[in-house]
């Protein structure tokens, strides 16, 4: 690693004090499983500590770091051998409201594509155009993928 890559504590530190909820949050939808995700966000960290370009805006950054945080879930998933357990009511603490619960399971339920374009977009408020970039896929498949994802929460949520 060149001293140029390398990155200054208060630069971790800011990281860390800025995007740390909002990757917990998403590593978790797409795990479930709190160990695999402190895994994973280690491994965002190092890759940010090492690889992370120089970026000309906070919403690059956020980008990077959501993308990093989504890749290093896909492989989590890719690669490992068991099946993680997920106990939904330890994070139910977490949501605003008791009538969200159900929403969580649902959302939970959902595999892994449209949970991914989901929250980007509801929860932490991208447009289409942005999913795209962050996850590599065209905008059109980031539409069919956000169109499913509804179709399949209206369609748990009214039975």
């Amino acid at each position: 690693m060149t001293r140029a890559n390398k990155k200054s504590e208060s630069e971790i530190n800011r990281i860390l004090q800025t995007y740390s909820d909002m990757l917990y949050r998403t590593a978790y939808l797409l795990l479930g499983n709190p160990h695999d995700v402190q895994d994973v966000l280690q491994e965002v960290l190092l890759r940010y500590m090492e690889k992370a370009p120089v970026f000309t805006s906070c919403d690059y950054e956020k980008a990077w770091l959501l993308r990093v945080t989504s890749n290093c879930c896909k492989d989590c998933l890719r690669f490992r051998k068991r099946r993680s357990y997920t106990n939904l009511e330890q994070i139910q603490e977490c949501l605003p409201a008791p009538e969200d619960r159900q929403l969580l399971y649902e959302l939970y339920a959902l595999p892994a594509k449209w949970k991914t374009v989901l929250l980007l977009h509801y929860f932490e408020g991208y447009q289409i155009r942005e999913i795209a970039k962050i996850t590599g896929l065209s905008e059109n498949a980031v539409k069919k993928r956000l169109q499913r994802g509804r179709d399949a929460l209206k369609l748990d949520l009214t039975q």
